[in-house]
């Protein structure tokens, strides 16, 4: 069913102060049972994850701004305790629909016509419903099909407000281990990609560029815009259809067209990242699709990160000295990237080779490499604890925080699909062509 929206901002909130009293309270009072006796591990982690699951699902009511950040929070899972990652995991998953006279008045106050007079139909079971808005099904009087995404009502404007409370309550639960100055830069870097993802004029600019970036890939599929019934809240786009991942099945999917869409991800992970310098910040499964010719299919480009040519240069180094395994060369990088704080001493070789061991697998082989058994992200999660060791060495990489996520999310989308591959080869191609590789 679908829920009355809480669009006031004195609403909202309200909602963020309740929920930041409760968890500064279960804060509190977790503290001073661990003073007056004592608290294992297992009881403050059933503590924070009730604090996680009130938090996850409160941003999940609010939707906008806060559910987003609990997305984006739940994929950087560098800066907040393991059991909020995994409640906030919920987020990932499709939101409760809005009411569908809420999307028809925001549809006609934005496009300033009645729905009748602007398409033959548009269906009012929702397409897909997200964090900060809508894709509704329709059709436009010439017979064109489209979807028609929908941004919900006062999102946009209560998105500082909304983040301010959210950090407030991750602060006063005692959840944001981190110095001043790494929250700040990491919520203004969050705050930066969600105004240009609430601007739907932006991203139809973004379809148009990666339109421009793919067009010799004919393999790589961008809806087009609908200029004429898209505004800064609505954006309508041609209706291009696939499969989605759970659909790519060996009925309709042999191996080695699934190896060959592996190897497309890849290209277009690493085109985006050392030739355009410009990628597709939001990779989860619902914003791909897949066609039995070796197709992928893109959408929803609001959350699109510009990056800097010596961040894509430090990257790129850092990615030849770990292959290469020179730790000192590494850690000179990652200051460079702006992941290790500078004026701490150098970090031990034997902790980078660790993970390097771990993070290489899939290009340590010439064999291809079989993502569907990959058990990495278990091997990742078992040493998570080591960090703590090297706490005040590392901060939040924030210039470079959405190429981890993509990676990340492209990870998880190589392993879904069962894709086998060798990458080694078409990684080396891409480090070698260096800062020559990129267009301006």
């Amino acid at each position: 069913m679908s829920k009355k929206p809480v669009t006031s901002r004195g609403g909202r909130f309200l909602k963020l102060a309740g929920m930041t009293a409760s968890v500064a309270g279960q804060y509190a009072g977790q503290r001073a049972r661990r003073l007056i006796r004592g608290e294992d591990d297992g009881a403050r982690s059933e503590s924070y994850t009730r604090m996680a699951d009130q938090i996850a699902d409160t941003l999940g009511e609010l939707k906008g701004a806060v559910m987003k950040v609990g997305q984006i929070a739940s994929q950087t899972q560098d800066f907040l305790p393991l059991e909020f990652s995994e409640a906030l995991q919920k987020l990932q998953k499709e939101a409760p629909p809005m009411a569908f006279e809420v999307i028809v008045g925001q549809i006609e106050s934005e496009l300033s016509k009645p729905v009748g007079e602007l398409f033959e139909y548009l269906q009012e079971q929702p397409y897909a419903a997200a964090s900060i808005g809508q894709v509704h099904r329709a059709r436009l009087h010439d017979g064109t099909d489209v979807i028609v995404k929908v941004q919900y009502p006062g999102v946009d404007e209560s998105c500082d407000s909304d983040l301010k409370q959210l950090r407030l309550a991750l602060k006063l639960g005692g959840l944001l281990k981190m110095p001043k100055e790494a929250v700040d830069q990491l919520f203004g870097e969050i705050r930066e990609r969600l105004k240009e993802e609430l601007d739907y004029e932006n991203e139809a600019n973004n379809l148009r560029l990666f339109r421009e970036f793919h067009k010799d890939q004919p393999w790589v599929i961008i809806p087009s815009v609908i200029a004429s019934h898209s505004t800064r809240r609505v954006l309508t786009l041609e209706l291009v259809e696939g499969d989605h991942v759970s659909k790519v099945t060996p009925e309709h999917y042999d191996q080695a067209t699934i190896n060959l869409i592996g190897h497309r991800i890849f290209t277009t992970m690493a085109d985006q990242l050392f030739r355009f310098r410009c990628i597709h910040g939001d990779p989860h499964a619902g914003n791909f699709a897949y066609r039995p010719d070796g197709s992928i299919i893109m959408y929803d480009f609001g959350c699109v990160k510009k990056l800097k040519p010596e961040i894509v240069e430090a990257y790129r180094k850092a990615l030849i000295a770990a292959l290469a395994e020179d730790y000192e060369a590494l850690d000179r990088h990652l200051i460079d990237l702006g992941a290790r704080v500078e004026n701490q001493p150098a970090v031990d070789e034997a902790y980078y080779a660790m993970w390097r061991d771990i993070l290489i697998r899939p290009f340590d082989t010439e064999a291809p490499y079989d993502f569907a058994g990959s058990d990495l992200h278990k091997h990742v999660a078992a040493k998570t604890s080591t960090v703590f060791k090297y706490l005040d060495y590392f901060k939040p990489p924030v210039e470079s925080i959405f190429i981890d996520r993509m990676i990340a999310g492209h990870y998880w989308m190589l392993k879904r699909l069962g894709v086998q591959a060798a990458f080694r080869a078409e990684l080396e191609k891409y480090l070698a062509a260096g800062a020559d590789g990129g267009q301006s």
